[in-house]
């Protein structure tokens, strides 16, 4: 019996970050999802993987990124990247949201995040800090890297979530964007879903829970 959902943020709550990272490599006449490519080289180890588990501050992830994409053969600040992490909400999710509240789930938001913007979502004013928090309130439980010092897919931070909300692995839904963060989910005993769009995962999640979540 499913007792509590548990999302990620960017990419499943909001736009994928990976659409921004898209369009900052056009700007910048860069190759389609270098980001993408530069995060992927020693995935726990680089750059970015220690700024989620605020091992280094932005400045130096700055310097540092910089670094790795010399090393692939471009330019590209660490901080160009930082200014355009925030997406944009999917009102349909925060409607879902509510509507799994009413139905008495527990609701759960594991993000990696970074510290250096304003608030969990990593907003860029504080306007969208606040609309941020409207989102962030809806939650029982909010777990973010930069302040856990642990970071998806590190099975760890899974099984906090699940003693924050006091439910057995077998008793959530997990959903991510990146197939990567819902295997550890799922080999712990989760029902993950990878999201590709907000329908998608809506008509997903209601059909595990037996709901009709995207109408």
């Amino acid at each position: 019996m499913i007792e509590a959902v548990i999302f990620d943020f960017g990419g499943v709550i909001t736009s994928s970050p990976f659409e921004a990272f898209n369009r900052l490599e056009e700007d910048r006449g860069l190759p389609l999802n270098f980001v993408r490519t530069v995060n992927a080289n020693n995935p726990d180890g680089n750059a970015w993987a220690r700024l989620e588990r605020s091992e280094i501050d932005p400045a130096a992830f700055d310097a540092l990124f910089a670094e790795e994409a010399a090393v692939l053969g471009h330019e590209l600040r660490g901080s160009e990247v930082l200014r355009v992490l925030a997406g944009n909400i999917r009102e349909e999710m925060v409607v879902a949201l509510d509507r799994l509240a009413g139905a008495g789930y527990r609701l759960g938001c594991i993000t990696n995040n970074v510290r250096g913007a304003r608030g969990p979502g990593m907003a860029r004013s504080e306007e969208g800090a606040n609309r941020f928090a409207t989102v962030f309130a809806r939650f029982e439980h909010v777990i973010e890297s930069s302040t856990a010092g642990v970071r998806k897919p590190d099975p760890r931070i899974y099984r906090m979530m699940c003693e924050a909300l006091g439910v057995a692995p077998s008793a959530c839904v997990y959903l991510d964007d990146l197939g990567v963060n819902c295997k550890p989910a799922a080999a712990m005993g989760m029902h993950a879903i990878k999201v590709l769009s907000a329908r998608q995962a809506l008509d997903d999640l209601g059909a595990v829970l037996g709901i009709d979540l995207a109408g």
